[in-house]
């Protein structure tokens, strides 16, 4: 699932120049079990199926002995809403990050209470399993990496970001000035730096 997804843009490129380095763990290579099974079901009764804690310990312990200082950080849609603060402070506080896909129920709640240091969710919505939050994650966490994107002013002035007052970004235009009636704000095409900065800010909404 993440071949594609690592293998394209900002990320392709990113990793391709040593500024970002991104390995995935498959679970299951840590099942004890002869069929590699990682899940079972839950205890009390119900519908679905659960991650076994076995896999989840010894996968998780043996990236931690690599990374001591990185967080485990479980995608779940009970953790704590992801936002641009969110994805800033991560960005400069760790240098390493443990992503935990979720899948089926879920996961044990013993490796949760054990080794998980943050929950974290992309939104009030139910997905089939946690990768593509954790791609999410990787794409909002990797552009601020200094050398990931072409210019660094590309993520200070952009949508939710500090210098906007975490507001979202003004409109964007570019040639032609005119299209099918349509036409670019004049103050745009002044060059009047002083002005189009005023505009700007009165357009972030």
């Amino acid at each position: 699932m993440f071949k594609g997804f690592l293998n394209e843009s900002i990320l392709k490129k990113a990793q391709g120049k040593g500024v970002i380095t991104i390995k995935i763990h498959d679970i299951r290579d840590y099942s004890e079990d002869k069929h590699r099974k990682v899940d079972d079901t839950p205890y009390g009764g119900g519908a679905g199926m659960v991650f076994t804690p076995q896999p989840l310990f010894d996968c998780i312990e043996a990236v931690k002995k690599k990374a001591p200082k990185a967080p485990v950080i479980y995608m779940t849609p009970k953790g704590q809403r992801l936002t641009q603060t969110k994805v800033e402070k991560l960005s400069i506080k760790f240098t390493q990050l443990i992503l935990l896909c979720g899948h089926y129920e879920g996961i044990d709640q013993r490796v949760i209470d054990a080794l998980v240091d943050q929950e974290i969710s992309i939104g009030d919505y139910v997905l089939s399993g946690g990768e593509l939050a954790a791609m999410v994650m990787v794409d909002a966490i990797s552009r601020l990496v200094p050398g990931a994107i072409g210019k660094e002013a590309s993520h200070e002035e952009e949508t939710f970001s500090k210098k906007l007052g975490r507001k979202k970004e003004y409109p964007h235009y570019t040639k032609p000035a005119e299209f099918r009636g349509m036409k670019v704000p004049e103050v745009l095409l002044n060059g009047h730096h002083a002005e189009i900065e005023k505009w700007r800010k009165n357009h972030c909404k």
